[in-house]
Formats: structure tokens, C-alpha cells, sequence
């Protein structure tokens, strides 16, 4: 499977150092995304692009309103989104996310999920299997920057997020993971980054 649409994103938040840029969704255009970002990301074998689509997909499921994950929906997410940014190159990334209509499948409740259930999970995934839990706290990332009101993207964030979720969760354990998604802030306002 080809995840254009992860590796174009994960090229623009690469600088040329070990620093990740941040990527304002708010003024990345669709025509930028298929146009440079996309030819830059060929280059770049260092780039994640499955924890990208995770990030980008979590936002947009927060988004929406929704507050379920969809494990089966991702690659159809994925190639939504690469159509969308096709079809519509004017239309900037935060408008094509929302052109994008999920698909349901197998959702999994997130406001029946409580935190410490999760954190003590995610602690065994991360020693079992460190990247599919990477994978995971990148959706539930994105998810949580959706729902500070914010559009950056800014990957070199996952670590500070990860302990501030880790942390919520310990110090309210019995909190949903919905609310504790949103009581984390990690993030830095939209107004903040202007690229």
C-alpha cells in the first residue's frame, strides 16, 4: 500500500535537520501538498508516514465530533485524503480533512475506555511492540490537537504528549480517555505558528 498522502506530510515537517518543522494545516495547500511536498517525501527515507496518516486520521476523527477509533478505517482514510488533495489543489489541508468521510468500521468507544486501562495497555504494548504504541499515541495525539482548537502538527511534540497523557492517566485514573485527551495540553495554539 502507498501512503502518499503520509509521506508528502512527513516531508514538509522535515527541515533538513534533526528538528522536525511544525505544519500549520491552515495554510498548506492542497496543491503545495501534491506539488512540492509530495516529490520532496521520495527522498526523505527516514519518514514515518504511517504515524503521519495516524496523526492526520485521529485529527480528523476528533474533528468531526466523534470521539471513537476505527482500526480498520486508515488506508481508506489515507487514499481519501490523497484523492481529495488531488481533485481540489486550492483547498487548504484542514478543509480537505474535513471533505474526508470516515469510515466506521469497528469503532471503539473511547469515552468507555478509561485512562489507567489505557496507560497500563499502552506501557505493555510499548515494551512488546514500541511501534504499534507509537502508532496509537500518534492517532491519539492528533485526536488531542483537534480537540485544543489547534492545527499545528509538530512530531518532535509526541514525546511531551505521551508523558502529559501517561501522567493525566495516573493522576485520574478512573477519567475517560476521551477527557483525558482533551485535558492535555501539549500542543501550541494555531495562532502561534504561522507557516
Amino acid at each position: 500500500m502507498k501512503l502518499t498522502t503520509a509521506t508528502a506530510v512527513v516531508a514538509c515537517l522535515l527541515s533538513g535537520s534533526s528538528r522536525a518543522a511544525e505544519l500549520n494545516l491552515a495554510t498548506l495547500t492542497c496543491g503545495k501538498y501534491e506539488n512540492e511536498v509530495l516529490p520532496a517525501a521520495a527522498t526523505n527515507p527516514t519518514a514515518d508516514s504511517i504515524n503521519t496518516v495516524m496523526w492526520l486520521f485521529g485529527y480528523s476523527v476528533a474533528k468531526s465530533g466523534a470521539h471513537v477509533m476505527y482500526p480498520d478505517a486508515l488506508s481508506p482514510f489515507g487514499f481519501a485524503l490523497d484523492n481529495e488533495c488531488k481533485s481540489n489543489p486550492r483547498e487548504n489541508m484542514l478543509d480537505a480533512l474535513g471533505a474526508i468521510k470516515l469510515e466506521a468500521k469497528n469503532p471503539m468507544d473511547l469515552a468507555n475506555l478509561e485512562s489507567a486501562t489505557f496507560a497500563s495497555r499502552h506501557v505493555a504494548m510499548a515494551r512488546t511492540d514500541p511501534d504499534s504504541a507509537t502508532t496509537i499515541m500518534m492517532w491519539l495525539f492528533g485526536f488531542s490537537v483537534a480537540r485544543s482548537g489547534s492545527h499545528i502538527f509538530d512530531a518532535d511534540s509526541l514525546p511531551a504528549f505521551q508523558a502529559a497523557l501517561l501522567d493525566y492517566a495516573a493522576k485520574h485514573p478512573t477519567a475517560n480517555l476521551v477527557d483525558a485527551l482533551t485535558a492535555v495540553k501539549t500542543t501550541k495554539p494555531a495562532q502561534a505558528a504561522n507557516k
